[in-house]
């Protein structure tokens, strides 16, 4: 089946683009939480693909862009989480790398608390090898059953 990424930053413009590409594997990304949400609860995608690069941490927490309403709403419609792994490979240091990788663990750990599955996605890079990617799964605190899609 055909996948096709859709970037998002208002609604409408969404919207019309997953009407566009109906019977395609959608996966939909964007910048705001809230546009995130609002995708996740009215429209039909199959992949929230998570960019947590541009997120900002607070002093006591960090800002993944995914909890638990997003979570439990993901799991209703039956929508995979994304990990963008150009992001990962992108980075250009070593403390921007770390951040990101612990923004994924954190919502791994909450992505497991839902059964919910997660996957990687690379627009830029060719696809790493499936040892690598299970590898790195399970670095990050992926459970088994959640790494048989790749």
């Amino acid at each position: 089946m055909e996948q096709i990424i859709i970037h998002g930053k208002e609604f409408q413009k969404a919207r019309k683009a997953i009407k566009e590409n109906k019977g395609k594997r959608i996966i939909f990304s964007s910048e705001d939480d809230e546009l995130d949400k609002k995708v996740l609860e009215k429209e039909n995608i199959d992949v929230l693909l998570l960019n947590l690069s541009q997120k900002k941490d607070r002093m006591k927490q960090r800002d993944s862009g995914f909890n638990q309403v997003l979570a439990r709403i993901a799991k209703k419609s039956g929508v995979s989480i994304g990990i963008n792994l150009d992001e990962i490979l992108g980075s250009h240091s070593k403390k921007e790398k770390s951040d990101i990788l612990g923004r994924i663990r954190q919502n791994v750990k909450l992505a497991n608390k839902s059964k919910l599955k997660m996957e990687f996605i690379s627009e830029k890079n060719a696809k790493p090898k499936r040892h690598d990617l299970r590898a790195l799964g399970l670095v990050l605190g992926m459970p088994t059953w959640m790494m048989n899609g790749f």
